[in-house]
């Protein structure tokens, strides 16, 4: 980020064509309940439900060099910090292969009932955070491989995780089957239900977490609800106000983001022999161009905080090496401050198997496919394009750093609280694709028996054991050399 470039508006959001507004408007059609039900019939006679077990990877297929592929575009230093991440279990290796799944896939047959996907559901993906109206919910909180595509994807995405998490807990066939099926009958049996409710119940739809422990604390050992009630309340404590103790100190009395290399590291440690004062012009320039894609009313609230401080930072798994920045901005006085990420936004690594996005920026495609799935979204969530030092073009989406947010580790977890995690999960992914897909279709093709669920497991063993190969394959490279790791960063 160092020179001024348009946020790049312009198209509209939703399935199908993603028409530019400057174009005629495209008429919708409606189907009456009766068709959109035959529509789903008619993909189960053609796609039956046993074939959601379906796996054939491309005998070719070279794991390695399609995570090869992928670096050539991120931050040459950040990669073996990336491999070293993906090495240090099965599981992990699985969150930062989602274009390994995205290929297999593609190679495999699909309902051809479409919704906006999240591109990457596994379970880690999913955790409580704040929303506007000061509720702790659960949803979806990853959507960097947001696009339109078979539903189906993003439910295998999120089934094979499952698997894996279980393998590397130690557990048996079965117990790791039963968390499986609960995802996956889960999501059948929401979708079902969305598909009898009315568009605005559906919309409205979101997942109350206190409302949720509610309901499901009693089915928990006394431990682990208390384990889950220490989490959601830590999750309360993590907001702009403890980052700002955490990620910054105090140099002549002004706060500045604390370097931690390669970790964290203020952007003028970045970019040397340039005018400091110069480069903060430009980056207070850009925040203003991504302000011009918020509502009228946060675009005034944010114009009330100034940015002070910038600095790169490695985040997850998947996506170290992609650039990604955090930007301390100031309120009123010192104790008011707030964090932005701005996180670059690459070609979802569906689009090779899926089609071209039809937004020209990617980080809009990751907004507008946010704002569709997501029951609420950040009041910061926005997009703009940059011009780096190097000449290149590239496309980010702004956020909140921490606003209430809250993990739970799939790798910790107990057989029984698994699979009832995994049921939140599915609920969500339903009400998620519910809301731009078609919930009477989708829900007319998985019907009213476990057939769906039954095979769903079976493909998510299947993918466990290409994931295991995988993980090897990046072990062995790393062995051989072909590939450089870091590891404990």
């Amino acid at each position: 980020m160092a020179t001024t470039k348009s946020a790049g508006t312009g198209e509209t959001p939703g399935l199908g064509p993603e028409a530019s507004t400057a174009t005629k408007p495209q008429k919708v059609v409606h189907l009456s309940r009766e068709e959109r039900a035959a529509k789903g019939k008619a993909a189960r006679a053609a796609m039956p439900l046993a074939a959601m077990a379906d796996l054939q990877p491309a005998a070719d297929r070279d794991p390695v060099a399609l995570l090869e592929e992928q670096a050539a575009t991120r931050v040459p230093d950040l990669v073996p910090i990336r491999y070293g991440r993906m090495l240090t279990s099965p599981f992990a290796f699985y969150r930062g292969g989602a274009l390994l799944m995205a290929v297999d896939l593609g190679a495999t047959r699909s309902t051809g009932l479409k919704a906006q996907l999240c591109g990457d559901a596994h379970m880690s993906n999913f955790g409580v955070f704040g929303s506007p109206e000061r509720r702790l919910v659960f949803d979806a909180n990853d959507f960097d491989e947001t696009l339109p595509g078979p539903f189906e994807w993003d439910v295998k995405r999120l089934a094979a995780s499952i698997e894996i998490a279980g393998r590397g807990r130690g557990w048996k066939p079965k117990e790791r089957r039963r968390a499986v099926v609960a995802a996956a009958a889960r999501y059948r049996t929401a979708m079902r239900d969305f598909a009898k409710q009315t568009n605005l119940a559906v919309w409205y739809a979101s997942l109350d977490v206190e409302a949720a422990v509610a309901e499901f604390g009693s089915q928990l050992r006394p431990d682990r609800l208390k384990l889950t009630q220490e989490i959601i309340a830590k999750a309360r404590t993590r907001d702009s106000m403890q980052a700002f103790a955490k990620l910054t100190t105090t140099v002549d009395g002004v706060p500045r983001i604390k370097a931690d290399p390669p970790l964290v590291v203020p952007v003028e440690d970045l970019i040397g022999g340039v005018d400091v004062e110069q480069l903060y012009h430009q980056i207070r320039a850009l925040v203003r161009t991504y302000r011009r894609t918020l509502q009228p009313d946060r675009r005034v609230l944010l114009e009330q905080f100034e940015m002070v401080h910038m600095a790169r930072k490695v985040v997850g798994v998947g996506s170290v090496g992609t650039r990604a920045w955090i930007l301390l901005m100031q309120g009123v006085d010192g104790a008011d401050p707030m964090f932005l990420q701005a996180k670059e936004a690459n070609a979802s690594v569906l689009e090779r198997v899926a089609g071209a996005s039809k937004y020209a920026n990617h980080g809009q495609r990751v907004v507008n496919g946010q704002h569709l799935m997501q029951a609420s979204s950040d009041i910061f969530l926005g997009w703009q394009r940059t011009v780096g030092v190097d000449g290149l073009e590239r496309d980010f989406y702004l956020r909140q750093l921490r606003d209430w947010k809250g993990s739970f580790d799939p790798e910790q977890m107990l057989p029984a609280g698994m699979a009832m995690y995994a049921g939140l999960c599915g609920w969500t992914l339903a009400r998620a694709h519910a809301r731009s897909g078609d919930r009477v279709a989708i829900a007319s093709y998985l019907g009213g028996k476990d057939t769906f669920e039954e095979a769903i497991a079976d493909f998510a063993a299947a993918y466990a054991d290409v994931n295991d190969r995988d993980f090897t394959a990046l072990a062995d490279a790393a062995v051989s050399g072909r590939v450089t790791v870091e590891s404990g960063l």
